[in-house]
Order: C-alpha cells, then sequence, then structure tokens
C-alpha cells in the first residue's frame, strides 16, 4: 500500500517538490498529513491537500506569496491554518499544535507546538496521524510514531490516546468515528466503541450546525448503513436524531409487523444504489426518515394486525421539527419533509385505478422532488415476497409510462389554469384581491381533473363557478 501511495503523491510533484524546496530554503519541516495521507495510501486521494509545518501562520503566507496562484483567509488563521491554491490543488497549510481544551465546550486553546510528534498525537484517530515529510528535492518519508498504518490495514479506528481524554476533549470526533465508519468501511476498535457508548451525552456541547455536517458526511458516505447502526448501538443517535433508533418498535407474538428500523435502512441501501452519480443526501435522508412516523401512529388491531394509518403526514412534521433543529436550510428541509409524505401516495393506485386526473396531481404535487419519488417508491419495495415485489415494480413500470404518455399530451411540469390572472379580472370585472386567486385556483383544480380546455370552456367554466356563488 505504501507503494502505491507514492506512486499517487509522485504524480503530485509539480506541486509537492518546489513547495517543499520553498520551505526547506527558508530552514522550515514540511509534512504531507492527516486525512490526505490515509486517503493516499487508499488510492481515493482527492484535491485537497493538508500539510503541517513548523513555521508559523506569517511566515507561511510570506512563501506562498508569489508561488501559490491564490491566498485566502477562512477564518482558519486564528488557528494557525493558511488556505491557498496552486494548480488543481487546495491546500491547507498548519503550524504544529500543541492545544488544549477547556473539556466545557469544544473550543481549544490554540497553541502552537514545536514536533511533529506532538502535533500527530493530539489528532483524532491512528489513521489520521501519519505523515510524508516533503523534502527539498522532492523526496517524501513516511512517518508512522503511532500505529496509523496498522490499523489501516485492519480496517479499524482507534485514537492516538486513550478514547475518554480524546472525546471529552472534543467531543464531535464521537460523531467522526460513525462518519468515518460510512465512509471508509471500518469498524471501531472495542474500546473507542465502549467509550462513545459512556460519553455519548457529551455529543450535546457540539453545536447543531457542527452535528449536521457530519451527519451529511455520514449519511454520503460508501457506508451509510453502518455509520447509522454504529450511531444507535452507541447511544449517538438517540442524542442527536432519536426519531432513528425509536424505530425498533417491539414485536409480540400476537401482533406482527415488519421491522421499521431494518426496513429502513434497506430502504436507503436500495435508494443508494439506484443513485444515478454522485451521493443524492435529499433521497437518501427521505429513505432513512420515511416512516419515522410510524411509532407514534402505531396501532394494534383484532386479529393480529398493525396498521399506522396517516404516518406519512405524521412523519413529514416530524422531519421538519428534527431538521430544524439541526439548523437545515429551510428549502432542504422541505424537499425532504415532502417525500416522506409523499411516499405512500402510489399505494392508492392498485392497478391502474388511478384517473389521468390523480396522475396529473401526483405530477404536480411532487414538482420537481418526481424524480427522487420514482425512486424512493420503488427503493420503498423491501418484500422478500418475489413475486409480489415483480408486481409492485411491474405496477410502477406502467405509472411512470402513464406519466410519460401524459407528458407528451400535456406540459404536466408547468400545470396552470387556462386563464391568468388579468384574463380572470376582466371576465368577472373584479379588482386585484383575494377573490382572484379563488377563481384561480378553482381554474387550476379544473385543469388537473379534465386536462387542458380551450379558452371559450375555461371561460365557460368560470362563469359558472361565479354564478354559482353568487
Amino acid at each position: 500500500m505504501l507503494a502505491a501511495a507514492a506512486v499517487t503523491l509522485g504524480g503530485l510533484s509539480e506541486v509537492l517538490t518546489p513547495l517543499g524546496a520553498l520551505f526547506a530554503a527558508r530552514g522550515y519541516e514540511l509534512y504531507l498529513v492527516g486525512g490526505s495521507v490515509r486517503d493516499a495510501v487508499l488510492g481515493r486521494l482527492g484535491t485537497d491537500l493538508d500539510f503541517t509545518t513548523d513555521a508559523r501562520p506569517d511566515a507561511v503566507q510570506d512563501m506562498m506569496r508569489g508561488w501559490a496562484d491564490h491566498i485566502w483567509d477562512t477564518g482558519g488563521l486564528a488557528f494557525g491554518t493558511v488556505s491557498a491554491s496552486k494548480s488543481d490543488q487546495q491546500l491547507e497549510i498548519t503550524t504544529f499544535r500543541s492545544d488544549t481544551y477547556d473539556r466545557v465546550s469544544r473550543n481549544p486553546e490554540v497553541t502552537f507546538g514545536d514536533t511533529l510528534a506532538g502535533d500527530l498525537v493530539r489528532r483524532d484517530f491512528t489513521v489520521n496521524a501519519m505523515a510524508v515529510r516533503v523534502g527539498a528535492d522532492g523526496a517524501l518519508e513516511f512517518i508512522d510514531p503511532l500505529g496509523g498504518m496498522d490499523a489501516l490495514l485492519a480496517g479499524v479506528l482507534d485514537t492516538p490516546a486513550a478514547p475518554r481524554d480524546s472525546f471529552d476533549d472534543d467531543p464531535l470526533r464521537m460523531l467522526r468515528a460513525a462518519r468515518f465508519v460510512s465512509q471508509l468501511g471500518f469498524d471501531l476498535a472495542p474500546r473507542v466503541r465502549v467509550a462513545i457508548a459512556e460519553m455519548a451525552e457529551q455529543i450535546d456541547r457540539i453545536t447543531a450546525e457542527r452535528v449536521r455536517v457530519e451527519l451529511d458526511k455520514l449519511i454520503g458516505g460508501a457506508h451509510p448503513l453502518d455509520g447509522i447502526n454504529v450511531m444507535c448501538e452507541t447511544g449517538l443517535a438517540q442524542q442527536v436524531l432519536p426519531e432513528v433508533p425509536a424505530m425498533k418498535l417491539e414485536i409480540d407474538e400476537h401482533h406482527q409487523h415488519k421491522d421499521v428500523y431494518w426496513h429502513s435502512l434497506t430502504v436507503l441501501r436500495q435508494a443508494v444504489e439506484l443513485e444515478d452519480g454522485d451521493p443524492d443526501l435529499v433521497l437518501r435522508w427521505a429513505a432513512l426518515l420515511h416512516d419515522i412516523g410510524k411509532p407514534d401512529t402505531k396501532r394494534n388491531e383484532a386479529g393480529g394486525g398493525v396498521s399506522f394509518h396517516h404516518h406519512e403526514v405524521v412523519g413529514a412534521k416530524m422531519v421538519r421539527k428534527r431538521m430544524r433543529a439541526l439548523k437545515y436550510p429551510k428549502q432542504f428541509t422541505e424537499e425532504v419533509a415532502r417525500l416522506v409524505f409523499l411516499h405512500l401516495r402510489f399505494h392508492g393506485y392498485g392497478k391502474g385505478q388511478w384517473t389521468d386526473s390523480a396522475v396529473r396531481r401526483y405530477v404536480t404535487d411532487a414538482d420537481d422532488l418526481l424524480p427522487r419519488l420514482h425512486k424512493l417508491v420503488r427503493a420503498d419495495c423491501t418484500t422478500r415476497n418475489k413475486r409480489r415485489a415483480a408486481a409492485l415494480r411491474a405496477t410502477y413500470d406502467e405509472l411512470e409510462e402513464r406519466i410519460e404518455r401524459l407528458k407528451e399530451q400535456e406540459d404536466l411540469a408547468k400545470v396552470r389554469p387556462d386563464l391568468d390572472g388579468n384574463a380572470i379580472m376582466e371576465l368577472l370585472d373584479l379588482p386585484p384581491g383575494p377573490e382572484v386567486g379563488k377563481a384561480w385556483n378553482h381554474l387550476k383544480e379544473l385543469r388537473l381533473d379534465r386536462g387542458p380546455m380551450s379558452r371559450e370552456e375555461a371561460e365557460a367554466a368560470l362563469m359558472d363557478w361565479w354564478k354559482s356563488r353568487t
């Protein structure tokens, strides 16, 4: 793996060699560090490169001027980080750190260090505590004082120091552990798992915004089910996303139903498999949360059945409440909530009994979320009955075909009344106001029910409606 990493880093010689020479000429050390080294070893290095150095930030800035394409400060300068770009690479160069934490918040008292060893030992996990010395002549020297390579080969996340001390310093590291499980497919070291389970409540010291960033990275990872399961098993989810572990409903011998928690994880996995390219966070969140309304709507029925009436309505409200608490943007929150609200609509389709009007409403209510709704509904089929699964797929295929046929006949993406507001005001002799809006909505409902109408038909329908109100 080191040989592969050397090849990967060798491909960056146009950046690394002159940068190493620049620092060496001033008498400073420079090391590629952290996730950059880890990802180089794993063969997944991107365009973001992290470095550490004994040079102070002002000296780093001075060296970057005239060499880097751009230099900027995104607030990291106070923490010893200079950001720059060169060619296609984004560089972050941070002075050795030996911070101390107050263990009340996660805000460190920034203290610059003098040694690489002191900098590495303060990092979150050993797989992120490896370094590569960048020499003046482009020579690269691998440095691993904390056994990061062994942990990487074993696929294990462990902390350089005792886990309790590491998480006391920065509780966000607990959530980062679950995130790396999702992104890298690694397992937690037993002592790390125990410490997180004992300290999960400490995550409350972290701001909602920072939690949200980690959750998005987790659910957008290659193994999101594993990351979510780690959160639930250690108690982290109970603190930051309690609606997910709450789906682990008890099943008794008299009232059997599908395991909602594992069903939801399966739906998430199947939604991921339906993605066209990059991770679709709206789709993934909707898949995970589509049934969170079930615990609050569960009813045991006579004869041993279980019902969850209107769980999609309750679930959409719960999505909004949780995502607002996590400071998600309004549009993102509404998109996830709308998918949760609509995910059951298809099951009223039966064997094609919907009228064209119902199909139009399905398309109109989904609006630009329709492609995602298609994927969510398909992912929501987790039955092990192959015949039933095939029948559901065929039925949804037929619905999509009907939608496409209607799209060829009508512009379903822009279903609007056949008369605009000006025409309504002129025909009814109305000034602008609420009555015009009511007339517009009535015509839109007619448009959904009947499809396109001629102007004469729309005017006649409007007049009939207006006369019925007077």
